[in-house]
């Protein structure tokens, strides 16, 4: 399926909501990302994204519409040579190769844009697909902390995956 990623702009708001108002996605997301995902949070988050220059979270966009969000987030201090990869992708678009695709299209401009040496990605021990997804575009476990994260009731094993420049 064809997408391409592009930076968010305020007249996704409505897109933005309807796909990520999703407990599906909801599930695997820091408590950031907030289910119900309202308008109010959806407004709120695009003008983040549009506060960054070099833009640092695109959106998925898929027949004319965002349809998710990949970001490319530097850190700060003894961390300034990495960033964490986040992403969400609509539902009725999984399984489709569109992440993976994505994940490789981030890597580069990552790479490219800002001066880091380390991408890495934090996901949940439940979240099958994503570990998935990394280890197709490269990524290597770096590390399993057990229990390290309470979502919805539980403890959750933190995973980290990374992939380094060159």
């Amino acid at each position: 399926m064809e997408f391409k990623l592009r930076p968010f702009e305020i007249n996704d708001l409505q897109s933005l909501v309807k796909y990520a108002n999703n407990a599906k996605i909801a599930q695997f997301m820091t408590n950031q990302f907030p289910h119900p995902y309202t308008e109010e949070t959806g407004k709120a988050f695009i003008e983040f994204c549009m506060s960054h220059n070099p833009t640092r979270i695109f959106t998925f966009e898929i027949n004319g519409k965002a349809s998710g969000g990949i970001g490319i987030h530097p850190q700060a201090d003894i961390m300034c040579k990495n960033a964490e990869l986040g992403y969400w992708l609509a539902e009725p678009f999984w399984n489709l190769g569109i992440v993976s695709k994505a994940v490789i299209q981030a890597l580069d401009y990552g790479f490219k844009t800002f001066d880091i040496n380390r991408i890495y990605a934090r996901p949940f021990s439940n979240n099958l697909a994503s570990q998935k997804v990394l280890e197709k575009c490269g990524f290597k476990l770096e590390a399993r902390i057990e229990k390290n994260i309470f979502k919805n009731g539980e403890y959750l094993d933190e995973l980290i995956y990374a992939v380094r420049r060159g």
